[in-house]
């Protein structure tokens, strides 16, 4: 499988994540990409990043909802629930509280506004567990190359880290050594910083190693060409975008937009003439690729209709305080991210010992 089709995938579900705050499409969204992680992912480092990912986003609802109780919510209620001690603030600090009522009403809106923060979170855990970052970085043009190689790294290095921290705190707890509390971490964190260092030193030997940042003797006509090309195409791509948002720019947003994508590809592919390189063993964009990626953009194409038509189902309001209901067809669009766990090829994990044998 192409690893960029799990990324448009997983953008996809992201996607549809931030046009909703409806709790049960959320959870819905949140499902489908946990049971497609569950079937597919292997046994890499980078695949147990999803753990990770899915507790960092339970952090993010918890403090979310500790900041409506502490700090207060802009939705007025009626139904208290509790009311804390307020602290006293000056006059510089007005429309700002510490304490005070807490309010039914404005739990549930910090509740449906973290879930979305949180189904986004996880989406992005998806697809970090499901695409392997190097083969990413080998379907990049040959423009981008450089960019690519930071963002590999960037990606690789949660992962990584993770896996450091399990594996040494198996093993103080093999030697009948502390793992947990403040004592824990100081032994734990510092043989992990240690490593990372050690890993950023090979790594910046390796790619000294293989030429990284050496770039081809191109024309200077050419390289201009190539700057006024990407620079006029992120402009015109910026231009018409905003067009496409405001009312009075139906008439050019378009054209803009298609023009600057145009111009910014011809720079990325003169850009690319710079640095030239090969690939050993290219992933194909085959049609399970296709699938998985259609999959994904076509759940967010339905949410974004669905959200511009039936607005209220997909954001359902909190003032009155009543029950969310679960839309049948932005339902029926989320279950289409389903299709890559029965369409992608299976995982192949590494078998045990005691099965080998």
């Amino acid at each position: 499988m192409h690893p960029g089709a799990w990324w448009i995938w997983a953008l996809g579900l992201g996607t549809a994540a931030s046009r909703t705050t409806n709790p049960l499409l959320l959870a819905l969204l949140m499902a489908v990409a946990g049971f497609v992680v569950a079937t597919h992912r292997t046994d890499a480092p980078w695949a147990r990043s999803y753990t990770a990912f899915v507790k960092l986003a339970a952090a993010v609802l918890l403090i979310r909802l500790a900041f409506a109780v502490f700090l207060g919510s802009p939705i007025p209620g009626t139904h208290v629930i509790v009311t804390l001690p307020e602290i006293p603030l000056p006059h510089w600090a007005q429309g700002v509280r510490i304490g005070g009522r807490v309010t039914a009403e404005g739990l549930l809106f910090a509740l449906y506004d973290g879930l979305k923060l949180a189904a986004l979170l996880v989406c992005v855990g998806a697809a970090n567990a499901l695409a392997n970052p190097a083969r990413l970085l080998k379907s990049l043009p040959g423009a981008l190359y450089e960019a690519g190689v930071a963002v590999v790294v960037a990606l690789t290095f949660a992962p990584h880290l993770i896996a450091d921290v399990q594996r040494l705190r198996a093993a103080r707890r093999l030697r009948g050594r502390p793992d947990r509390g403040l004592r824990g971490l100081l032994h734990v964190g510092l043989p992990v910083l240690e490593g990372a260092l050690e890993r950023s030193v090979a790594l910046a030997a390796a790619m000294d190693a293989r030429g990284y940042g050496r770039t081809a003797q191109v024309p200077a006509g050419v390289r201009r060409t190539t700057g006024a090309l990407t620079l006029g195409g992120l402009l015109g791509v910026c231009a018409g975008t905003y067009g496409l948002l405001t009312a009075a720019g139906d008439s050019y947003g378009l054209p803009v937009l298609l023009a600057g994508l145009g111009a910014a590809l011809g720079g990325l592919w003169l850009g690319g003439r710079r640095s030239p390189r090969t690939r050993y063993r290219p992933d194909l964009w085959g049609v399970r690729a296709w699938l998985v990626a259609g999959s994904g953009v076509a759940v967010a194409a339905l949410m974004i209709v669905a959200a511009s038509g039936d607005p209220a189902s997909l954001r359902p309001g909190v003032i009155p305080l009543v029950a969310p209901t679960l839309p049948l067809r932005p339902a029926a669009a989320i279950l289409l991210g389903l299709l890559p766990a029965f369409t992608a090829p299976a995982a192949r994990r590494t078998p045990a010992p005691e099965e080998s044998s």
